[in-house]
């Protein structure tokens, strides 16, 4: 098997064990059987693709047409995808080919584990993608295996024979199928719902710690949160007993009867944020159960497969993106009632010195313009099919454009609770004391990054390096922030 305990790790070393070999060899050997023995058609090995697939290929221009899949297709440009997300759509064309039901050689198994291994990070485009699966971003992610195209090192582009060369290694000569495989399925999108799942849970970790700092500081009356107000709502008990483990039962304001809208209808947006987040999970888990070639190659049969329609995956990246968006909308809310002396009791915008000082509206104002971004993200990318390839492909998912859209979204977002955490903070710092038991060690966390204010500075680079703790953080216990 592959040596990997992480499903998407950023530097872990692959291996191939010998049985994985052995077992690969066999489909290998069972595949080019049934393509010896089969007279009939086989979709993109003896047949072109698309509008062409019923052009009849003869043994010559089949030898040449898989290198070809993956040279013609290559119409994409810049801006490229981060190594990080490169990497990640790799592993999960590994996991693709370690299937049943791919029948790949073992040699391009292991060139592709050690291209992971030597860093080899293809360009591929982020935009433009308007095929109804993902050829035109598979294109250039694995044309570069055969030294074709360019790929990104140190920040720039270099060509792919040379990085090939540089590693002392021959372009990889592909095998019958072989370059139909590489294209098919939904690989990038696979690698965004699962990158996307795990920053929305990362956001709804941090979000819900902002909640519950907003009730401290404000003093808001606890009633409204206790987990017996969810019913039947598994998510919002969830979310619930959370807060009240972080908040616990006081101190309350006694002259306060209901706290502002967006402090007590937080735990309805954090449930319905994890909610749509889970159908996520569970629909990317699905999509490693099911056959990505086309044609899979199944109990000895040549299986033709909608796996590039990744329209389930598409359509809960924007579900969940909504969701983040509502987040954003409340988080910036409450930023702006923190800031406000008439629900806080606590000096004008949060400066000891209001006046001369301008305290923590500017941050604010950061906060409002990246909702206003975020905002703008709320629209469905995955609906919205053209005619393409001659009548041949006439929907498309746009999986990847929804998937690019959670990621935008989730970045606007962790801006947007990083300044909601640092008013919290200065609330808390200006307030006296150190909370509330439970909220404790999350007021030392922010302020272990960006100290109390005590008068103004430039707050941009605390904020992004906020962010960035932010981005790394993810609680198991938000008690305790571990």
């Amino acid at each position: 098997m592959i040596v990997s305990d992480s499903e998407f790790a950023d530097s872990e070393r692959l291996v191939l064990d010998k049985p994985l070999v052995e077992t690969l060899t066999r489909r290998r050997n069972a595949l080019l059987t049934a393509l010896a023995e089969r007279e009939k058609p086989v979709y993109g090995v003896n047949t072109g693709m698309g509008r062409l697939a019923g052009v009849a290929l003869d043994p010559r221009q089949q030898a040449e047409h898989q290198r070809n899949l993956l040279i013609g297709r290559a119409v994409g440009g810049p801006p490229w995808l981060p190594p990080e997300d490169v990497r990640a759509l790799l592993v999960v064309r590994l996991r693709d080919f370690l299937q049943p039901w791919s029948g790949v050689s073992p040699e391009l198994v292991q060139f592709l584990v050690d291209r992971l291994n030597d860093g080899f990070t293809p360009a591929v485009p982020r935009f433009g993608l308007g095929s109804s699966g993902e050829i035109i971003a598979l294109s250039h992610a694995f044309q570069t295996f055969l030294g074709i195209g360019t790929v990104l090192e140190r920040g720039a582009e270099v060509a792919a024979a040379s990085a090939l060369a540089a590693r002392g290694v021959t372009p990889y000569v592909l095998g019958p199928k072989e370059g139909a495989s590489l294209l098919q399925g939904s690989p990038l999108a696979v690698m965004h719902a699962q990158r996307g799942w795990t920053e929305t849970q990362q956001l709804i970790d941090l979000q819900t710690l902002t909640s519950a700092m907003a009730i401290d500081v404000l003093g808001a009356p606890r009633e409204v949160f206790a987990p017996v107000m969810a019913g039947g709502d598994d998510h919002l008990r969830t979310v619930l007993h959370e807060l009240t483990g972080l908040v616990g039962i006081g101190p309350v304001r006694p002259d306060l009867v209901q706290a502002p809208l967006s402090v007590r209808v937080a735990p309805r947006a954090l449930a319905h944020a994890s909610r749509v987040n889970g159908d996520l999970h569970e629909t990317q888990r699905r999509w490693g159960t099911m056959p990505g070639d086309s044609p899979s190659f199944v109990d000895g049969s040549f299986v033709p497969g909608t796996a590039y329609h990744a329209v389930d995956l598409g359509l809960r990246m924007d579900a969940v993106t909504a969701a983040l968006v509502h987040l954003g909308e409340v988080s910036v809310q409450r930023t702006h009632r923190l800031l406000d002396e008439r629900f806080s009791g606590l000096p004008s915008q949060l400066t000891a010195d209001p006046g001369p000082q301008a305290g923590l509206v500017p941050l604010h104002k950061r906060a409002a313009g990246e909702l206003h971004a975020l905002r703008r993200l709320a629209a469905p990318a995955t609906l919205g099919s053209i005619d393409t390839s001659a009548g041949q492909e006439d929907v498309q998912a746009f999986a990847t454009a929804a998937g690019e859209q959670l990621r935008a979204a989730a970045s606007h977002l962790f801006a947007i609770t990083a300044c909601e955490l640092i008013t919290a903070s200065q609330a808390r710092h200006l307030a006296g004391g150190e909370g509330v038991p439970g909220l404790r060690a999350g007021y030392g966390w922010v302020r272990s990054v960006v100290p109390p204010l005590d008068g103004d500075r430039p707050l941009g680079p605390e904020v992004e390096r906020l962010i960035a703790v932010c981005r790394a953080a993810f609680f198991n216990d938000l008690a305790t922030l571990t």
